[in-house]
């Protein structure tokens, strides 16, 4: 896409526990202006189905920054769809709880349906900054 955003993702023990941590700059330049780390739920089988479940919880820590979790379905079809929520990553870890209900389309004319989900990424996007986002647990929770 042209972007001149860096970023490293790398495991790393702290407090006890195993964290994947993301950082790096978001840069603006060059139609830029995200960094992320993702992972595709099932590759091989195609869409999972969570569906019986009400959203994500996330144990994670930062720099005090908003972060985004990404969804992605098989409505979406370009590399800019998405379904979208926002969340801070404060310095000491915090449980996220992210309602399905609650998504925001980006881009994608309908709404988020998790019996369909392929990806999900948590994402540094939409302004110049310092990146650095920790994750150590990554759930669905009814």
């Amino acid at each position: 896409m042209g972007g001149i955003s860096r970023a490293e993702v790398r495991t790393e023990e702290w407090g006890g526990r195993c964290w994947l941590r993301l950082t790096g700059e978001v840069r603006l330049e060059n139609q830029g202006g995200f960094i992320q780390m993702g992972v595709d739920l099932a590759p091989d089988r195609g869409p999972v189905d969570l569906s019986g479940y009400g959203g994500i919880r996330l144990v994670v820590r930062g720099n005090g920054e908003l972060y985004g979790c990404h969804l992605r379905t098989m409505d979406c079809r370009r590399p800019w769809q998405s379904y979208r929520q926002a969340f801070i990553a404060p310095p000491e870890p915090v449980t996220v709880l992210l309602p399905f209900a609650d998504f925001v389309p980006h881009r994608v004319e309908t709404p988020l349906d998790p019996g369909f989900l392929r990806r999900l990424a948590l994402v540094a996007i939409g302004r110049a900054f310092t990146a650095d986002l920790a994750v150590a647990e990554v759930a669905f929770q009814p």
